[in-house]
């Protein structure tokens, strides 16, 4: 509402029907257009900025502000300007406009301005005003949208990257980051910006978005800035804080989850297999092992990932999950990253160990149960059965031997499993019960095997079912004393000079039977015989003669012989 002060005469301007009403004694307003919303009207003493037209009645036009290509700019209210546009200005809001009717005595009275207005002339104006402030006036701060998570907000020193559309109050674009495709990066509190946009950048938390109203006196004053800010305008800034971060920041580190059971922690050298969700501040992804379906695997403390990460894994556990805060100083710096992450970014990585383990790293054994009276233990070359189950550290199941009918079999110490699990079976008795940690180098190493991830920590839960006592390396068949001195002889069953694979077969399971030898533990002793046989027959030719028998401790003297 305009001050009681003035007169506001409506529908008199171009109604000639009504005759002429005489000398005016004040301003006439028509208020033609008024903003829906006016969060503010002018007032005396406030310095205000506007356009306008001036014509005499008859239209002729006597001054624009339009024509000259720049606004007014004045105080209201204290004889700066003609007394009938000190009052007009008074209670209009910005983007107001305005028809004044200013009589003689409220313009240039009877002397006018030689040249341009005529002694005793009224004047019409039209006029738009375009901003208001005050010296008074402070930093106008409006919060739009506030995350729910705020653990920091911007402090003088800290570095900001923010987008900002940049208006004059009016809502004239002067200015903005998202027209140049890139945030706004600089520090706060250290004179690179204009004061009122260092002022009102603090407390903002990343993600924030705020309404910044600056007067002139903390933006560009009365030089104003090139042709797009004009002197004495107030700025409106629409701005989004996309992340900051401050130069001496380290590392910040959320623990979200953590297992109960944490035998042990990541140490710089040791492999660490991770999944991950990489974000900027504002949420953006720019990665994810996720997506990929792999989990990313390096060694930590080695300089293989940013300084960043290499610090923020230290001291994980398998299976916890973990917010690692890196801020560019030791992620990618000023130079960003790809099309994914821009210079001087914040990047937050949501981590989740799958498992790690170190290059020297053993088997790790931890007995569940052992029978007492336990005396008989595997050794290397023993035939055991063994029921396992098999998973990664993360729990995810590989393998099962209760997936099929019977116990795996397996001679220990011949390169028949993986040499974790071989190791892990030795020194047990039988119904001892077991969980075995097996580190990738004694596993399925780096490239992995069908069902196991590359660099793969195992966990076998075993259970030996039964063990026989195995022979040495080499040997398929072992004598408990001293074999037959004539042992060919006795071999050939029928005496024709000649033993075939049925006499062959036939003498050394009695041999078993009447426990004086035993073959290599075999789940088919059959096929074992048949391997001797072959050995025998050097020629091939499905018979053993006298000449081809050898023991294999005399095969073994022989080749020491040919050495010699």
């Amino acid at each position: 509402m305009a001050p009681a002060s003035l007169v506001l005469l409506l529908g008199i301007l171009g109604t000639p029907a009504l005759g002429d009403p005489g000398p005016l004694e004040d301003v006439v307003i028509d208020r033609y257009y008024i903003p829906k919303i006016c969060l503010r009207e002018a007032q005396m003493g406030d310095f205000v900025r506007y356009h306008y037209n001036g014509t005499f009645k008859d239209g002729k036009k006597f001054d624009s502000s339009y024509d000259r290509g720049a606004t007014v700019a004045g105080v209201v209210g204290v004889g700066r300007l003609i007394t009938g546009m000190d009052r007009g200005l008074q209670g209009m809001c910005v983007n107001e406009r305005r028809h004044l009717i200013v009589p003689p005595h409220l313009g240039y009275g009877s002397i006018g301005v030689a040249g341009l207005i005529p002694p005793d002339a009224t004047l019409y104006f039209d006029v738009v005003m375009l901003d208001i402030w005050n010296k008074k006036d402070k930093l106008q701060v409006t919060t739009l949208a506030k995350p729910e998570r705020c653990n920091r907000t911007v402090e003088n020193s800290d570095f900001v990257r923010y987008h900002y559309n940049g208006t004059l109050l009016d809502g004239t674009p002067f200015d903005s980051s998202y027209s140049k495709g890139s945030t706004y990066d600089t520090y706060v509190g250290t004179g690179w910006l204009i004061k009122g946009m260092d002022q009102g950048l603090l407390g903002m938390c990343a993600g924030e978005k705020r309404s910044i109203v600056i007067p002139p006196f903390l933006a560009y004053g009365e030089k104003g800035y090139g042709t797009v800010i004009p002197p004495q305008a107030s700025l409106v800034f629409s701005v989004l804080l996309v992340d900051f971060h401050n130069p001496k920041d380290g590392v910040s580190l959320e623990h979200l989850e953590v297992p109960e059971s944490c035998r042990r922690r990541a140490v710089t050298g040791d492999f660490v297999r991770y999944h991950y969700n990489g974000t900027l501040m504002d949420g953006t992804l720019f990665d994810s092992s996720y997506s990929r379906n792999h989990t990313y695997n390096t060694y930590i403390g080695k300089g293989y990932i940013i300084p960043g990460m290499d610090q923020g894994l230290q001291g994980v556990c398998v299976g916890e999950r973990r917010r690692v805060v890196v801020p560019p100083h030791l992620a990618y710096g000023e130079n960003g990253a790809g099309d994914k992450i821009p210079g001087s970014a914040v990047l937050i990585f949501d981590v989740h160990v799958i498992d790690f383990h170190n290059p020297e790293d053993p088997v790790e054994i931890q007995t569940l149960y052992r029978p007492e009276g336990c005396n008989l233990t595997t050794r290397n070359r023993d035939f055991v059965r063994y029921h396992y189950n098999c998973s990664l550290l993360d729990g995810t199941r590989l393998f099962s031997s209760h997936d099929y009918e019977k116990p795996q079999e397996v001679t220990l110490g011949t390169s028949k499993v993986i040499e974790g699990l071989n190791s892990g079976l030795l020194n047990m008795c039988a119904g001892e019960r077991r969980v075995l940690i097996v580190p990738p180098h004694l596993g399925h190493g780096e490239s992995g095997a069908r069902g196991v991830p590359g660099s793969a920590v195992l966990r076998f839960e075993v259970e030996l079912v039964s063990m026989e006592e195995g022979v040495p390396e080499g040997y398929l068949f072992i004598w408990h004393g001293d074999p037959p001195t004539n042992l060919y002889e006795e071999m050939d069953l029928n005496k024709d000079g000649e033993i075939p694979p049925e006499e062959f077969s036939t003498f050394i399971k009695t041999q078993v039977a009447e426990g004086k030898g035993r073959l290599m533990p075999s789940s088919d002793p059959g096929k074992v015989i048949e391997d001797m046989f072959r050995n025998q027959d050097r020629n091939q030719d499905g018979k053993i003669t006298a000449e081809e028998l050898k023991l294999k401790t005399d095969e073994d003297q022989e080749k020491i012989h040919e050495e010699l």
